[in-house]
């Protein structure tokens, strides 16, 4: 058909000129593999297409020499001189193979719809051989699943026989396994039997036992068939005593048993005893083998116990004296008992680093030779503690007795507490040294712990008295000092000894500092044997009251000291007071002794604001320390910090008011010698100045000169001395106290009207000295002093108005309107009367 239809395509070529075609013949093989529609069409129009082509090509040639002015507007060219060939070429079809190729498509379709119908008819016939060989498929799988299912069966079946078969073989072995053990056991009855009735011969006779357990060679077999008939006979024993006796046969089996029992015990304690020995042997010669032999064996008598605490007990360090000795000059070198406790660490730390290394190096010995090395590393290890380092704690640790504490030249209670501190430690860590070794299952810490039981029970009772201890000491020492200097100073006069004492025995920022040492050396020693948050706590909260005791009672102490000086500077005052009617001579020697009392009154009040000072220092030296150090400790425990805050309050309430009593004390020695200086210095022509015409002065009194400069020198150590709110109250009373005094100082006064201004400028001195006091309430007081002095110096007619806007000191003025020189004679009561008729 393919030759056919070339035949066809080559004539149809060959006639490409003609109107028609031959018909198309399309094949079906033309549409399979790379199917391509565009290679298709070409193939069937390119037999038609290229004559047009050429004809396209020359008409394009021909038409090549027409200039654009004859262009047609549709693209084609006319020739300027033939209009007739333009219209008979507008006649002709532009496209004369249409008519060919329209009857090319028909044709092609008509093919390829008898091709489709060839396709479907292909495919209907293969879609039905399909159906029927699928038909025939799933019969064939039908009967191959059936095949399958009996091959299934049959090999469940065949399972099934097989493990029912694997059963029977199974219980066949074991009951001839059972059998077989039961024959071994009947076996190895039969021969401990034989062996039981060797050791039922007469008691102690041992002589007739069979080679078995003579044989060194076998020693393990027979320790093992030893202690196999001993517990047989022991347990048959046992069982006899329960049950009644019912026949005599019984009572003879016990007794034979109860032989063979006892030569039974005498032959493993002999074989015991022979195996030690051989044990020792090996030990001196370093043969590890024949030691683990050996050990094995006697792990069968007791589980070893015996061998291992054999083996820890013939340990040199255990049995040596000098080993003991050694051990103690290492630790205490040759100062015995005296020896200081850093000496002590270092010899602690070098001994337990070579007994740790010792029993490092049991350690490996012990792994090598016994079968159970845990255990005998823990009787090891206990032993260490329990007889080495106990020992040598008993040398080191002698408790002394609170009711006759050694003296402070031998180290005193803190030598006690410092050592134990030290050995604590080091045994601890000496513990864990141990614990990383190995101690099996011993509890190495708790072990530690006991060793110190007895010193831990009255360990806070031993810490307060030695802080006491200290304490006293140092009172001691300080009181020596003092009189040393005392001694050293001679004989002086009364107040300048007087003031000299005091100086000595100031309170000592210092000596606080060491008071917080002590306590802080003796809480971190609470710390380090206190595990338990309550018992430290409890601890710390003891050995912390000791110290607020202790600053309690020096400071109140130091400021009592200080507030004798004020006394005696007072009593110094009141010996010199005398009476008006006396000789020229006696009053100078009472004034010169007055300026000494006024001495030794500036020097305590001086002497007591630094006493004041310090004691504020050493109370936040206190403070601070039981913030960063106390604190902390007492804050797991409920109650515990409060409960000390109220303690601290209360140790320093006692200062707070020694402190008070001297602050007042210091009021009063201040405004003594203001009065003196105002008694001394002020005279009546100081405010009552005779009119002689000379200017009149506007200077400060010489009493208010000597006054401001003294209250400006003494002050100063007051400005230094106290702060924040006790500084204010201080000021304040001095300041009110103050102005209460020159108020009835004044009284003592007649001022005119020059004296007035003499006044009005002493009160302005006055006032701007106390501004330094920064208390308003002073401030206000001196001011209302400076409005009241204008009494003085207006005129009689203007006092009415001069008070209008200050009703409230209209009482004080009417006072210092009496002392005006003019009161009398310008009849000043009668008109304040009907002034001011509510003041009269």
């Amino acid at each position: 058909m393919k030759d056919s239809r070339d035949g066809i395509k080559s004539d149809r070529r060959a006639k490409s000129s003609s109107v028609s075609s031959l018909p198309l013949i399309l094949d079906i093989d033309d549409f399979k593999g790379d199917f391509s529609f565009d290679a298709l069409f070409g193939n069937l129009v390119n037999e038609l297409l290229p004559s047009f082509q050429e004809d396209e090509t020359d008409s394009s040639e021909g038409h090549g020499n027409i200039s654009g002015s004859d262009a047609l507007p549709n693209g084609h060219f006319r020739a300027p001189s033939d209009a007739a060939k333009f219209a008979q070429g507008l006649s002709d079809p532009l496209f004369p193979e249409v008519d060919k190729l329209l009857s090319l498509f028909k044709d092609s379709c008509k093919e390829l719809v008898d091709l489709r119908k060839q396709i479907d008819g292909r495919l209907y016939n293969v879609k039905k051989e399909v159906s029927a060989q699928d038909s025939k498929h799933r019969k064939t799988l039908a009967e191959l699943e059936k095949g399958v299912d009996g091959l299934f069966e049959s090999f469940a079946r065949l399972d099934s026989r097989i493990s029912s078969v694997g059963q029977t073989a199974a219980k066949i072995g074991d009951h001839l396994q059972s059998a077989d053990s039961q024959r071994e056991t009947a076996s190895q009855t039969i021969e401990l039997i034989k062996y039981l009735m060797e050791f039922n011969s007469s008691p102690g006779d041992l002589m007739e036992l069979s080679p078995l357990f003579s044989d060194d060679s076998r020693v393990a077999e027979a320790a093992s068939i030893a202690q196999k008939l001993r517990s047989f006979a022991e347990e048959d024993i046992g069982r006899q005593s329960i049950a009644v006796p019912m026949v005599v046969g019984n009572a003879t089996a016990s007794r034979g048993l109860e032989v063979a029992v006892a030569n039974l015990q005498e032959y493993c304690n002999e074989l015991e005893n022979r195996l030690l020995s051989r044990f020792d042997a090996a030990s001196q010669k370093r043969e590890l083998s024949t030691m683990a032999e050996c050990a094995k064996i006697l792990s069968q008598f007791n589980r070893g116990t015996s061998a291992m605490q054999h083996y820890v007990a013939t340990r040199p360090m255990f049995i040596d004296v000098e080993v003991m000795n050694a051990d103690t000059r290492l630790v205490l070198g040759d100062h015995g008992l005296q020896a200081s406790p850093s000496n002590v660490a270092r010899g602690l730390s070098s001994l337990f680093k070579e007994i740790t290394d010792t029993v490092r190096k049991e350690a490996a010995t012990i792994t090598a030779v016994f079968p159970s090395p845990n255990e005998v590393m823990s009787i090891l290890v206990q032993r260490v503690l329990e007889q080495r380092v106990t020992a040598l704690l008993d040398r080191l640790l002698v408790k002394p007795s609170l009711m006759n504490l050694p003296p402070l030249e031998e180290g005193g209670l803190l030598l006690y507490l410092r050592m134990l501190a030290v050995a604590y430690e080091k045994t601890q860590e000496l513990a864990r040294d141990l614990r990383a070794v190995g101690c099996g299952d011993l509890d190495v810490e708790g072990l530690t712990e006991s060793l110190f039981s007895s010193h831990k029970d009255e360990y806070p009772e031993h810490e307060r008295a030695s802080l006491r201890q200290l304490y006293q000491a140092k009172m001691a020492e300080l009181r020596a000092e003092n009189q040393q200097i005392s001694e050293s100073s001679g004989t002086i006069g009364r107040s300048r000894g007087a003031s000299v004492a005091s100086s000595q025995q100031q309170i000592s920022v210092t000596v606080v500092t060491e008071f917080v040492r002590w306590n802080e050396e003796a809480i971190s020693r609470c710390t380090l044997l206190a595990s338990q948050p309550t018992t430290l706590a409890a601890h710390v909260k003891a050995v912390f009251t000791c110290l607020l005791d202790q600053v309690s009672q020096y400071i109140t102490e130091g400021l009592e000291r200080a507030r004798d000086g004020l006394t005696e500077a007072a009593a110094l005052r009141e010996r010199f007071v005398l009476g008006t009617s006396v000789s020229r001579r006696v009053a100078a020697a009472a004034a010169s002794a007055a300026e000494a009392a006024a001495a030794a009154g500036e020097s305590s009040f001086r002497s007591f604001m630094v006493a004041v000072q310090r004691c504020g220092s050493s109370v936040a030296i206190v403070q601070q320390y039981f913030g960063n150090s106390i604190s902390r400790l007492l804050l797991p425990v409920d109650g515990a910090h409060a409960s000390s805050c109220e303690e601290m309050a209360t140790a320093m309430s006692s200062a707070e008011a020694a402190a008070y009593k001297g602050l007042q004390q210091c009021i009063e020695t201040v405004m003594a010698e203001v009065e003196r200086l105002l008694s001394a210095e002020q005279k009546a022509t100081d405010y009552k100045s005779p009119d002689d015409g000379i200017a009149p002065d506007h200077r400060p009194t010489s009493a208010c000169t000597r006054v401001v400069a003294y209250l400006s020198r003494v002050l100063e150590s007051a400005f230094t001395a106290l702060e924040g709110l006790n500084k204010q109250a201080f000021l304040t009373e001095l300041g009110n106290r103050l102005h209460k005094g020159l108020l009835n100082h004044w009284q003592k006064y007649t001022f005119n009207p020059s004296g007035g201004l003499r006044l009005k400028r002493d009160i302005t001195e006055y006032g701007e000295f106390v501004r330094s006091f920064n208390a308003p309430s002073v401030d206000e007081n001196f001011e209302l002093l400076g409005i009241m002095a204008n009494v003085f110096i207006v005129a009689p007619e203007s006092l009415a108005t001069l008070f209008e806007g200050s009703p409230g000191i209209r009482k004080d003025a009417q006072r210092f309107i009496q002392l005006r020189e003019d009161y009398k004679s310008a009849k000043l009561a009668a008109k304040l009367s009907s002034l001011w008729p509510s003041s009269s």
